[in-house]
């Protein structure tokens, strides 16, 4: 098996976008990965796992405020979702605030390895251009263990954009991690309920 690298970029400017950039803007995929809005269960804090629980109208304008941040920024390629509605749901005004990009169905609802290989084949697709992802908190924490074994991924807010620069040589990069700056104007942000392994 070969050896595997990741690294996290240190210098971040005040809005979570990382200060130092790569020298070869296509020599990586960046994948954005986000996890979905807020659902009942979120907000009350309870595990939902695998159960298919829909967004909460908090959940739904959380979606619409990422939504809008990110067709604001560089163009995306293609969102990617998992099969869960709340995911679903998530990406899909994601892309319709996006140009109408077409999703891709790739489920994302195993963790560590399944997760981790999904985001690899993304990635070796769409070198030097922009996904996204909307997924889980579990799966969020996954990815981000991967990147960095010895750091801690602490709460995954609903909505929070975290980034991932996958490259040749298997070198994950984390150049934005659990940034919610979108929801700062709104009274969503509280609401944000901080996924773990098991809360979907």
């Amino acid at each position: 098996m070969e050896e595997s690298h990741s690294r996290i970029l240190p210098q971040f400017e005040p809005n979570g976008e990382c200060l130092s950039r790569s020298d070869d803007e296509s020599a990586y995929a960046e994948i954005i990965v986000i996890r979905h809005g807020e659902t009942e269960w979120n907000a009350a804090k309870r595990m939902q796992g695998h159960l298919d629980i829909e967004l909460n109208d908090v959940g739904r304008k959380q979606a619409a405020a990422v939504a809008h941040r990110l067709s604001k920024g560089p163009k995306i390629a293609v969102v990617y979702s998992s099969d869960l509605k709340r995911a679903l749901d998530t990406a899909e005004t994601i892309a319709s605030s996006c140009g109408g990009l077409q999703g891709g169905g790739e489920s994302l609802d195993q963790l560590y390895d399944r997760c981790t290989s999904a985001l690899e084949r993304i990635g070796s697709k769409h070198i030097g251009e922009r996904v996204v992802v909307v997924t889980h908190g579990g799966v969020i924490k996954s990815l981000f263990e991967r990147a960095s074994p010895s750091g801690q991924a602490g709460r995954v807010l609903n909505t929070s954009v975290n980034i991932f620069h996958l490259s040749e040589g298997d070198i994950w990069t984390i150049k934005l991690w659990g940034d919610v700056s979108h929801l700062n104007q709104t009274e969503y942000l509280t609401s944000a309920f901080g996924g773990d392994g098991t809360s979907g």
